[in-house]
């Protein structure tokens, strides 16, 4: 049989974005054009074209402005999952400060999707050795599993020394850790998914799937609904790196997406995680 690989959708607003934060301020956010309702039912669209079923990381903020969009995605048969509040990096938060956040995120997600949330990923992997308690608060919380490490040096995350394939991070607790997959190219290794997969040739991420299935492992991918949309709104005030980093190639992903949706088998994260648990058992 295929592996089934998990497929995941970080939902959040092309203002929302790390390569804005230092440029957009939180206070802003609500005086913007919003495009994340319309972005994410694109992509509702592109999975069911597919027949392909994957988990929403939604941040708190949009689901309490979007209640709408979060019971679509549930009612398609998707799983909504956490992304936090606000997009704030686990790693700027104090653990009383990271659990407030899941309550305000979670109580949200679940009040609009009908449907408890057992699933987080940190804005911008942002696990890593600077927080080695945000496992155990997850944990504390009722979490199953967390999708929240990169396991790559990055200027804007990472955690290099962590495992690449599924991982309990806890020895007194069942939540299980499913890294991003890492692909390699010209000797460097890059996220299989977002920019990376947008900026790359398809073959790169394709090859890490592969690599991945060789082994008996899930792949995880993601991407964002902002990554679709080529008429957004420009930051010009933003740094060039992060304006580079953030536009290239926005109308090339929905094609892409396509490809790489009919080339590989994919299912929700839950389910992925809940099959690496009996592998690890």
């Amino acid at each position: 049989m295929r592996v089934q690989n998990g497929l995941s959708v970080d939902v959040e607003d092309w203002f929302q974005v790390g390569a804005f934060e230092t440029t957009i301020a939180r206070d802003d956010w609500d005086g913007l054009e919003r495009r994340v309702e319309a972005n994410t039912d694109r992509v509702l669209a592109l999975f069911a074209e597919a027949g392909a079923k994957g988990t929403f990381f939604t941040l708190g903020w949009v689901a309490e402005r979007h209640p709408k969009l979060v019971r679509r995605i549930a009612e398609a048969g998707h799983e909504v999952a956490s992304h936090g509040w606000d997009h704030a990096r686990v790693f700027t938060l104090t653990p009383d400060q990271f659990r407030a956040d899941l309550a305000r995120a979670r109580a949200a997600l679940e009040d609009a999707a009908g449907a408890a949330v057992k699933g987080y990923r940190a804005p911008s992997f942002s696990i890593d050795r600077r927080t080695p308690w945000a496992h155990a608060v997850l944990a504390e919380a009722g979490y199953t599993y967390s999708s929240s490490i990169a396991p790559i040096a990055h200027d804007h995350y990472g955690w290099p020394d962590a495992p690449r394939a599924p991982f309990h991070p806890l020895a007194d607790a069942r939540l299980i850790e499913l890294p991003i997959t890492i692909a390699r190219v010209l000797g460097r290794e890059v996220t299989a998914g977002g920019g990376f997969f947008r900026l790359l040739p398809q073959g790169v991420t394709d090859r890490a799937i592969r690599a991945a299935n060789a082994g008996g492992d899930a792949a995880m991918f993601y991407f964002h609904p902002w990554e679709i949309d080529p008429g957004q709104p420009r930051v010009r005030a933003a740094p060039l790196r992060s304006r580079l980093r953030h536009y290239a190639r926005l109308g090339a992903m929905a094609g892409k997406l396509r490809t790489l949706l009919a080339a590989h088998d994919w299912d929700r994260m839950d389910a992925v995680a809940a099959r690496a648990a009996e592998r690890l058992a």
